[in-house]
């Protein structure tokens, strides 16, 4: 988690400003991207030099197999080494990874509440990315820690692991307050 200091962007005591930025990354899911380049690797060097003397069914096999294993394994944990917040007057932006995919974009006015969650992990989502679960609704899980839960108007849930979250529901909170006090004149 990030100590932010006083007067910072997103910082408790901060101003709102236009946009809100908020980020989560985990360190721990570069460990297994290393692991599906190893097997990327392997399966490269297999069809390049391999002494196969079992048939080349078996070797088309386990090049295959490799290559499909490491690149699985790569794209499927570098979409998810962090994810990136925005808060604007309008909506809510969640992006993944380095390229921002997966995105998924909420209108503000689809959302009808916000709430702070202290401890979030990736074992009751049932691992890191994006998640879904009938009973807990959508979720983008990036590391164990603090985490912006939405509320939305068909009555799902949509959680983001993101550092500095009690900001993210302060504004969100706000934006949603002057929507409703805009809406009523």
């Amino acid at each position: 988690m990030t100590d932010h200091p006083h007067g910072e962007q997103g910082a408790a005591d901060a101003p709102h400003t236009e946009v809100w930025h908020g980020r989560a990354s985990n360190r721990m899911q570069w460990l297994l991207a290393c692991i599906g380049a190893a097997c990327l690797a392997l399966g490269i060097q297999l069809a390049v030099d391999s002494t196969w003397t079992s048939g080349i069914a078996a070797l088309a096999m386990s090049v295959v197999g490799c290559i499909a294993a490491g690149l699985l394994v790569l794209f499927g944990t570098l979409a998810f080494v962090h994810v990136a917040v925005k808060v604007d007057k309008e909506c809510l932006e969640v992006r993944c990874g380095h390229m921002g995919l997966p995105r998924r974009r909420i209108p503000l006015s689809h959302i009808t509440g916000a709430d702070f969650a202290p401890r979030v992990t990736p074992r009751q989502w049932g691992g890191w990315g994006y998640r879904w679960r009938p009973d807990q609704g959508t979720a983008v899980v990036v590391r164990r820690g603090e985490g912006l839960v939405l509320l939305l108007g068909d009555g799902h849930t949509f959680t983001i692991t993101v550092d500095n979250a009690e900001a993210a529901v302060r504004v969100i909170r706000d934006r949603l307050r002057i929507a409703a006090t805009g809406r009523t004149r």
